[in-house]
């Protein structure tokens, strides 16, 4: 008789643990997620002339990343890379190179997008890089960056 009870609950325990197992994949079956699109423009341009001679041989090279970010997990999802440029030759604001991006698919609530850019200075082969981010952060649609040389 014991043992009769110990098998009647055997199947119990075991669709207890398999519903526990596949409670959180079931749900995202039946509730995906909700995504949005989020809108990123920047804009690259000099914020000096630059004519003094000191500058003549001095150049600038520009890679723009825009990395999804979920916990932990990192994933670039666009990048681009500007050769390097003379840095009188890059534009003033008026005429500033700009870029606009629609990022699809992203869970508002999980993920945020990050724009990484970072600059490499080069003059007569003494090279410094800076680099700085932005954060989409959860709720904005849009994201602006200006990128200063």
């Amino acid at each position: 008789m014991m043992f009769m009870k110990k098998i009647i609950w055997l199947p119990v325990i075991v669709a207890a643990v398999l519903l526990a197992a596949w409670s959180k994949p079931l749900k995202e079956m039946m509730m995906p997620e909700k995504t949005v699109s989020k809108n990123i423009s920047f804009a690259v341009y000099k914020t000096n002339n630059y004519t003094s001679k000191v500058y003549d041989d001095a150049s600038a090279k520009l890679q723009v990343s825009v990395v999804k970010t979920r916990g932990s997990k990192r994933s670039i999802v666009w990048q681009r890379s500007y050769d390097a440029k003379l840095l009188k030759e890059y534009p003033s604001l008026e005429n500033a190179i700009s870029q606009k991006l629609v990022i699809n698919n992203v869970v508002d609530s999980k993920e945020q997008l990050e724009v990484v850019y970072t600059l490499t200075y080069n003059s007569k082969g003494s090279v410094m890089q800076l680099q700085d981010e932005a954060v989409i952060s959860k709720g904005a649609k849009d994201g602006k960056l200006f990128i200063n040389i």
